[in-house]
């Protein structure tokens, strides 16, 4: 059985038999792309598992699995994270925004209309991951220079083009 630790009796608990080994659950609460979420986790499950794969939201990609090409980006609490790196239980009252949140009243988001218009869209893997570390970078900074937006998409790998057409687009959303 799983040593409990006192930070752990703070939160509602489960075992249950899998084969061998015995996991540990817990229920937690968080906002997700603005609505209230309460959901059962594991204790290994990452953030990307449980979106993608619990709560059916499938924008959200994984490429490597270790927080090397950013595909899996997420915001959460107003930061750029991979979320192949974050355990889902430790997001407990947080604030979660997917690329699910850009798409809103039938409309895109401006950085979307600007990611189309300016081409900066191939395969579309890494699309998601990269439009939600530009919308982080925006959130905090409405007018980033060029220099900024470099850094702030830095984490996200395209394999199938420049980052020319990415970085104008960012600059063009910024512009509206």
């Amino acid at each position: 059985m799983p040593r409990v630790t006192q930070r752990s009796i703070k939160f509602k608990m489960y075992f249950q038999r899998k084969g061998s080994k015995e996991a540990l659950f817990r229920e937690i609460s968080f906002r997700l792309n603005g609505e209230p979420v309460r959901v059962r986790v594991r204790s290994d499950q990452r953030l990307i598992d449980l979106l993608r794969d619990t709560l059916g939201l499938r924008g959200t990609k994984e490429g490597c699995g270790r927080g090397d090409c950013g595909s899996c980006t997420v915001i959460l609490n107003g930061l750029a994270v991979t979320s192949c790196l974050v355990l889902a239980a430790t997001v407990e009252g947080a604030e979660i925004l997917t690329v699910e949140s850009l798409f809103r009243n039938g409309r895109l988001d401006p950085l979307q209309e600007a990611f189309l218009e300016k081409g900066a869209v191939q395969c579309g893997y890494c699309t998601p991951g990269l439009l939600m570390s530009a919308k982080a970078l925006l959130l905090e900074n409405p007018h980033p220079s060029l220099e900024e937006i470099k850094i702030a998409v830095s984490g996200n790998l395209c394999r199938c083009t420049g980052y020319k057409k990415i970085f104008e687009a960012i600059q063009l959303a910024a512009e509206r």
